[in-house]
Protein backbone atom coordinates (compact mmCIF):
# COMPACT_ATOMS: atom_id res chain seq x y z
CA UNK A 1 0.00 0.00 0.00
CA UNK A 2 1.52 3.69 -0.74
CA UNK A 3 2.21 6.17 1.63
CA UNK A 4 0.05 8.89 1.77
CA UNK A 5 1.95 11.98 0.45
CA UNK A 6 1.34 14.38 3.33
CA UNK A 7 1.93 11.44 5.96
CA UNK A 8 5.01 12.18 7.95
CA UNK A 9 7.75 10.13 7.31
CA UNK A 10 9.64 7.90 9.86
CA UNK A 11 12.18 10.37 10.54
CA UNK A 12 9.51 13.25 11.35
CA UNK A 13 7.59 10.52 13.16
CA UNK A 14 11.06 9.52 15.23
CA UNK A 15 11.80 12.93 15.99
CA UNK A 16 8.17 13.35 17.65
CA UNK A 17 9.08 10.91 19.82
CA UNK A 18 12.34 11.59 20.64
CA UNK A 19 11.00 15.09 21.96
CA UNK A 20 7.79 12.88 23.27
CA UNK A 21 10.52 10.92 25.42
CA UNK A 22 12.38 13.67 26.51
CA UNK A 23 9.72 15.69 27.70
CA UNK A 24 8.66 12.76 30.10
CA UNK A 25 12.31 11.28 30.66
CA UNK A 26 14.91 13.79 30.57
CA UNK A 27 18.38 13.38 31.43
CA UNK A 28 19.50 14.79 34.13
CA UNK A 29 22.76 15.12 36.35
CA UNK A 30 25.49 13.05 35.64
CA UNK A 31 23.58 11.12 32.74
CA UNK A 32 23.48 14.66 31.23
CA UNK A 33 26.74 15.18 30.80
CA UNK A 34 27.66 11.86 29.31
CA UNK A 35 25.00 12.30 26.83
CA UNK A 36 26.51 15.84 26.15
CA UNK A 37 30.10 14.23 25.46
CA UNK A 38 28.56 11.65 23.54
CA UNK A 39 26.36 14.02 21.54
CA UNK A 40 29.58 16.39 21.16
CA UNK A 41 31.69 12.68 19.26
CA UNK A 42 28.19 12.03 17.52
CA UNK A 43 28.09 15.66 15.66
CA UNK A 44 31.94 15.67 14.83
CA UNK A 45 31.12 12.00 12.99
CA UNK A 46 28.04 13.84 11.22
CA UNK A 47 30.36 16.16 9.57
CA UNK A 48 33.18 13.78 8.75
CA UNK A 49 30.55 12.13 7.09
CA UNK A 50 29.66 14.76 5.39
CA UNK A 51 32.91 15.52 4.03
CA UNK A 52 33.76 12.20 2.77
CA UNK A 53 30.20 11.74 1.36
CA UNK A 54 30.89 15.14 -0.96
CA UNK A 55 32.02 14.52 -4.82
CA UNK A 56 33.92 16.82 -5.54
CA UNK A 57 33.43 15.75 -9.50
CA UNK A 58 29.93 16.80 -8.76
CA UNK A 59 30.72 20.10 -7.21
CA UNK A 60 33.06 20.82 -11.00
CA UNK A 61 30.41 19.41 -12.84
CA UNK A 62 27.62 22.44 -11.70
CA UNK A 63 29.81 25.30 -10.97
CA UNK A 64 30.06 26.56 -14.33
CA UNK A 65 26.73 27.66 -13.89
CA UNK A 66 27.15 30.82 -11.63
CA UNK A 67 24.65 32.76 -12.07
CA UNK A 68 21.97 30.17 -10.50
CA UNK A 69 24.61 29.47 -7.57
CA UNK A 70 24.32 33.02 -6.92
CA UNK A 71 20.58 33.51 -7.15
CA UNK A 72 20.27 30.46 -4.74
CA UNK A 73 23.14 31.45 -2.17
CA UNK A 74 21.70 34.89 -1.83
CA UNK A 75 18.14 33.52 -1.12
CA UNK A 76 20.03 31.40 1.06
CA UNK A 77 21.59 33.92 3.36
CA UNK A 78 20.22 37.35 2.20
CA UNK A 79 16.83 36.82 1.11
CA UNK A 80 15.46 34.58 4.30
CA UNK A 81 17.74 36.54 7.27
CA UNK A 82 15.59 39.86 5.99
CA UNK A 83 12.52 38.10 5.59
CA UNK A 84 12.70 37.06 9.18
CA UNK A 85 13.50 40.54 10.35
CA UNK A 86 10.88 42.02 8.11
CA UNK A 87 8.28 40.09 9.26
CA UNK A 88 8.96 40.60 12.91
CA UNK A 89 5.81 42.95 13.59
CA UNK A 90 3.99 40.13 11.97
CA UNK A 91 5.97 37.17 14.24
CA UNK A 92 6.29 38.12 17.76
CA UNK A 93 2.78 38.47 18.30
CA UNK A 94 2.40 34.78 17.36
CA UNK A 95 5.35 33.14 19.16
CA UNK A 96 7.46 33.37 22.45
CA UNK A 97 10.73 35.89 22.20
CA UNK A 98 12.72 32.43 22.74
CA UNK A 99 11.00 30.63 19.66
CA UNK A 100 11.24 33.96 17.06
CA UNK A 101 15.34 33.58 18.01
CA UNK A 102 14.81 29.97 16.60
CA UNK A 103 12.99 31.47 13.45
CA UNK A 104 16.04 33.98 13.07
CA UNK A 105 18.28 30.93 13.28
CA UNK A 106 16.14 29.54 10.91
CA UNK A 107 16.85 31.81 8.44
CA UNK A 108 20.58 31.56 8.76
CA UNK A 109 21.06 28.40 7.88
CA UNK A 110 22.39 26.58 4.81
CA UNK A 111 19.93 24.75 2.38
CA UNK A 112 19.34 20.77 2.30
CA UNK A 113 21.80 18.55 0.32
CA UNK A 114 19.74 15.38 -0.23
CA UNK A 115 15.79 16.27 -0.12
CA UNK A 116 16.71 19.54 -2.83
CA UNK A 117 18.52 17.03 -5.02
CA UNK A 118 15.61 14.73 -4.84
CA UNK A 119 12.59 16.76 -5.75
CA UNK A 120 15.05 19.10 -8.49
CA UNK A 121 15.13 15.44 -10.00
CA UNK A 122 11.31 14.50 -9.07
CA UNK A 123 10.51 17.99 -11.08
CA UNK A 124 12.82 17.63 -14.27
CA UNK A 125 15.25 20.44 -12.72
CA UNK A 126 18.55 20.97 -13.75
CA UNK A 127 20.14 17.85 -10.85
CA UNK A 128 23.83 18.98 -11.59
CA UNK A 129 23.26 22.89 -10.96
CA UNK A 130 21.35 21.11 -7.77
CA UNK A 131 23.82 19.71 -6.65
CA UNK A 132 26.77 22.01 -6.58
CA UNK A 133 24.30 24.94 -5.74
CA UNK A 134 23.09 22.35 -2.13
CA UNK A 135 26.59 21.30 -1.48
CA UNK A 136 28.30 24.84 -2.16
CA UNK A 137 25.54 26.23 0.30
CA UNK A 138 26.06 23.17 3.09
CA UNK A 139 29.92 23.89 3.02
CA UNK A 140 29.57 27.56 3.14
CA UNK A 141 27.14 27.80 6.05
CA UNK A 142 29.47 26.49 8.00
CA UNK A 143 31.34 30.05 7.83
CA UNK A 144 28.23 32.06 7.10
CA UNK A 145 25.85 30.90 9.35
CA UNK A 146 27.75 31.61 12.88
CA UNK A 147 28.09 34.74 11.39
CA UNK A 148 24.98 35.40 10.18
CA UNK A 149 23.89 34.43 13.86
CA UNK A 150 26.11 36.98 15.29
CA UNK A 151 24.83 40.03 13.15
CA UNK A 152 20.86 38.94 13.28
CA UNK A 153 20.16 37.09 15.92
CA UNK A 154 22.46 38.39 19.27
CA UNK A 155 20.80 41.49 18.19
CA UNK A 156 17.47 40.74 18.81
CA UNK A 157 17.83 39.46 22.37
CA UNK A 158 19.68 36.21 21.92
CA UNK A 159 23.22 35.47 24.07
CA UNK A 160 25.44 33.19 21.75
CA UNK A 161 28.62 33.46 23.72
CA UNK A 162 31.71 35.27 22.68
CA UNK A 163 32.36 35.31 18.54
CA UNK A 164 35.64 34.01 19.78
CA UNK A 165 34.51 31.24 21.23
CA UNK A 166 31.93 30.11 18.69
CA UNK A 167 34.02 30.35 15.87
CA UNK A 168 36.26 27.98 17.57
CA UNK A 169 33.50 25.53 18.62
CA UNK A 170 32.50 24.79 14.97
CA UNK A 171 36.04 24.78 13.50
CA UNK A 172 37.03 22.36 16.13
CA UNK A 173 33.27 19.83 15.82
CA UNK A 174 32.13 20.66 12.22
CA UNK A 175 34.59 22.41 10.36
CA UNK A 176 37.91 19.87 11.18
CA UNK A 177 36.06 17.06 10.85
CA UNK A 178 34.63 18.28 7.44
CA UNK A 179 37.32 18.79 6.27
CA UNK A 180 39.11 15.08 7.48
CA UNK A 181 36.14 13.52 6.18
CA UNK A 182 36.95 15.53 2.75
CA UNK A 183 41.10 14.20 2.70
CA UNK A 184 39.81 10.75 3.38
CA UNK A 185 37.41 10.41 0.51
CA UNK A 186 40.09 9.24 -1.81
CA UNK A 187 40.63 6.04 0.61
CA UNK A 188 37.17 5.52 1.79
CA UNK A 189 35.01 7.03 -0.70
CA UNK A 190 33.75 4.22 -2.55
CA UNK A 191 32.85 2.62 0.73
CA UNK A 192 30.91 5.46 1.43
CA UNK A 193 29.13 5.23 -1.57
CA UNK A 194 28.01 1.56 -1.56
CA UNK A 195 26.77 1.91 2.29
CA UNK A 196 24.75 4.86 2.02
CA UNK A 197 21.75 3.32 3.25
CA UNK A 198 22.88 2.40 6.21
CA UNK A 199 25.18 5.47 7.09
CA UNK A 200 21.68 7.46 6.76
CA UNK A 201 21.03 5.62 10.04
CA UNK A 202 24.32 7.42 11.85
CA UNK A 203 23.06 10.72 10.29
CA UNK A 204 19.85 10.19 11.78
CA UNK A 205 20.96 8.62 15.39
CA UNK A 206 23.22 11.89 15.86
CA UNK A 207 20.38 13.68 14.69
CA UNK A 208 17.78 11.99 16.93
CA UNK A 209 20.30 12.22 19.87
CA UNK A 210 20.91 16.03 19.66
CA UNK A 211 17.57 16.74 19.64
CA UNK A 212 16.94 14.38 23.28
CA UNK A 213 19.29 16.13 24.67
CA UNK A 214 18.80 19.52 23.57
CA UNK A 215 15.03 18.95 24.61
CA UNK A 216 16.11 17.55 27.84
CA UNK A 217 17.57 20.73 29.35
CA UNK A 218 14.71 22.65 27.63
CA UNK A 219 12.55 20.67 29.93
CA UNK A 220 14.29 21.14 33.07
CA UNK A 221 14.47 25.02 32.22
CA UNK A 222 10.27 24.59 31.76
CA UNK A 223 9.93 24.89 28.26
CA UNK A 224 6.88 23.42 28.52
CA UNK A 225 5.41 25.50 30.64
CA UNK A 226 5.86 28.59 28.53
CA UNK A 227 4.82 27.16 25.65
CA UNK A 228 0.89 27.27 24.78
CA UNK A 229 -1.15 25.44 22.42
CA UNK A 230 -1.67 28.80 21.10
CA UNK A 231 1.79 29.23 20.56
CA UNK A 232 2.41 26.31 18.50
CA UNK A 233 -0.61 27.18 16.77
CA UNK A 234 1.43 30.38 16.65
CA UNK A 235 4.38 29.02 14.89
CA UNK A 236 3.03 26.92 12.62
CA UNK A 237 1.26 29.91 10.85
CA UNK A 238 4.79 31.73 11.25
CA UNK A 239 6.85 28.18 9.29
CA UNK A 240 3.62 28.34 6.41
CA UNK A 241 4.37 31.90 5.96
CA UNK A 242 8.17 31.96 5.81
CA UNK A 243 7.89 29.29 3.52
CA UNK A 244 5.32 30.52 1.24
CA UNK A 245 7.34 33.88 1.09
CA UNK A 246 10.14 32.06 0.14
CA UNK A 247 8.92 30.06 -2.99
CA UNK A 248 6.96 33.03 -4.04
CA UNK A 249 9.91 34.97 -4.12
CA UNK A 250 12.26 32.46 -5.91
CA UNK A 251 9.84 31.34 -8.62
CA UNK A 252 8.93 34.99 -9.55
CA UNK A 253 12.87 36.08 -9.31
CA UNK A 254 14.33 33.06 -11.34
CA UNK A 255 11.24 33.75 -13.87
CA UNK A 256 11.73 37.27 -14.52
CA UNK A 257 15.52 36.75 -14.67
CA UNK A 258 14.95 34.74 -17.94
CA UNK A 259 16.00 31.38 -16.46
CA UNK A 260 14.87 27.87 -18.29
CA UNK A 261 12.51 26.14 -16.56
CA UNK A 262 14.91 23.34 -15.40
CA UNK A 263 17.32 25.73 -14.01
CA UNK A 264 14.18 27.57 -12.30
CA UNK A 265 13.02 24.71 -10.53
CA UNK A 266 16.77 24.45 -8.96
CA UNK A 267 16.41 27.83 -7.84
CA UNK A 268 13.15 27.24 -6.00
CA UNK A 269 14.04 23.85 -4.56
CA UNK A 270 17.69 24.70 -3.54
CA UNK A 271 16.34 28.76 -2.35
CA UNK A 272 13.65 27.89 -0.22
CA UNK A 273 14.72 25.00 2.31
CA UNK A 274 16.55 24.63 4.99
CA UNK A 275 18.91 21.88 7.01
CA UNK A 276 17.97 19.98 9.49
CA UNK A 277 20.85 18.02 9.41
CA UNK A 278 23.57 20.86 9.42
CA UNK A 279 20.92 23.12 11.87
CA UNK A 280 20.29 21.40 14.52
CA UNK A 281 24.29 20.38 15.52
CA UNK A 282 25.38 24.20 14.75
CA UNK A 283 22.51 25.23 17.38
CA UNK A 284 24.22 22.88 19.92
CA UNK A 285 27.30 24.31 19.15
CA UNK A 286 26.61 28.08 18.63
CA UNK A 287 23.93 28.36 21.83
CA UNK A 288 23.75 27.91 25.58
CA UNK A 289 22.56 24.12 26.33
CA UNK A 290 19.47 26.19 27.85
CA UNK A 291 18.23 27.24 25.21
CA UNK A 292 18.79 24.24 22.29
CA UNK A 293 15.38 23.26 22.43
CA UNK A 294 13.29 26.32 21.85
CA UNK A 295 15.47 27.57 19.26
CA UNK A 296 15.08 24.28 17.31
CA UNK A 297 11.66 23.99 17.34
CA UNK A 298 11.05 26.52 14.66
CA UNK A 299 13.05 24.61 12.97
CA UNK A 300 11.70 21.03 13.46
CA UNK A 301 8.05 22.22 12.41
CA UNK A 302 10.01 24.61 8.82
CA UNK A 303 11.80 20.50 8.17
CA UNK A 304 8.43 18.99 7.93
CA UNK A 305 6.03 21.91 6.05
CA UNK A 306 9.26 22.09 3.34
CA UNK A 307 8.92 18.50 3.05
CA UNK A 308 5.49 18.10 2.75
CA UNK A 309 4.95 21.05 0.56
CA UNK A 310 7.66 20.59 -2.04
CA UNK A 311 6.81 16.35 -2.26
CA UNK A 312 3.24 18.35 -3.70
CA UNK A 313 5.26 20.45 -5.73
CA UNK A 314 7.97 18.21 -7.45
CA UNK A 315 5.03 15.50 -8.07
CA UNK A 316 3.00 18.15 -10.07
CA UNK A 317 5.79 20.00 -11.41
CA UNK A 318 7.40 16.42 -12.87
CA UNK A 319 4.15 15.09 -14.11
CA UNK A 320 4.37 18.30 -16.73
CA UNK A 321 5.95 17.18 -20.40
CA UNK A 322 8.56 19.40 -21.17
CA UNK A 323 8.52 20.96 -24.56
CA UNK A 324 11.17 18.61 -25.98
CA UNK A 325 9.26 15.97 -24.80
CA UNK A 326 5.64 17.66 -26.02
CA UNK A 327 7.76 17.81 -30.04
CA UNK A 328 8.58 14.41 -29.86
CA UNK A 329 5.28 13.25 -29.12
CA UNK A 330 3.63 15.50 -31.61
CA UNK A 331 6.27 14.50 -34.33
CA UNK A 332 5.49 10.89 -33.22
CA UNK A 333 1.62 10.95 -33.32
CA UNK A 334 1.98 13.46 -36.73
CA UNK A 335 4.49 11.02 -38.26
CA UNK A 336 2.58 8.15 -41.14
CA UNK A 337 2.21 4.50 -39.76
CA UNK A 338 4.60 2.28 -41.39
CA UNK A 339 3.67 -0.71 -43.22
Amino acid sequence: MARPKLLPDNFTLALVGTVIVASFLPCRGGAAVAFNWITDIAIGLLFFLHGAKLSREAIIAGATHWRLHLVVLLSTFALFPLLGLALKPVLTPLVTPALYTGILFLCTLPSTVQSSIAFTSMAKGNVPAAVCSASASSLLGIFITPALVGIVVSNHGATTGSPWHTVGNITLQLLVPFIAGQLLRPAIGKWIDRHRAMLKFVDQGSILLVVYVAFSEAVNEGIWHSISLGTLAGLLAVNILLLAAALFITAFTAKRLGFSRADQITIIFCGSKKSLASGIPMAKVIFASHAVGAVVLPLMLFHQIQLMVCAVLAQRWGARKTAPEAARENKAVGAPARR
